[in-house]
């Protein structure tokens, strides 16, 4: 599972770099890129969502390692989606406001979800 979500991310952010002005450094919502038309994006964004990628990637090699990325990354999703709220364009940085505040809630309840039910499988007797 951790493996197929860091591949998402990972793909992400490869798709941001190639929407158009996505290699740019915009971070205002009204005139950042749009990933699909709704998610916007800017070169930061999609660096981070390459770095998340990478990070599940090498997280799955176990089960504590899968776990951790799911409850880390999930809480750290769920803030994003608040501070996209207070703050939708992270200081001037990464545009986080409109569609990316659902987007990020539900990632994050999605994958602490998952991070906080896992249990490892028990072995073959």
């Amino acid at each position: 599972m951790v493996k197929r979500a860091a591949l998402v991310f990972a793909v992400v952010g490869i798709c941001g770099l190639l929407v158009p002005g996505g290699m740019g450094m915009t971070a205002d919502m009204a005139t950042a890129p749009m990933l699909l038309g709704l998610f916007p994006v800017n070169l930061l964004h999609n660096i981070v969502h390459l770095l998340f990628g990478a990070w599940g990637l090498m997280a799955s090699r176990s089960f504590s390692g899968a776990k951790s990325y799911c409850q880390i990354g999930g809480v750290v999703y769920i803030i994003l989606a608040v501070l996209g709220f207070v703050a939708p364009t992270t200081f001037g940085l990464i545009p986080i406001g409109g569609n990316d505040i659902w987007l990020h809630a539900v990632l994050g309840i999605v994958l602490a979800g998952i991070g906080f039910t896992a249990q490892e499988a028990a072995a073959p007797k």
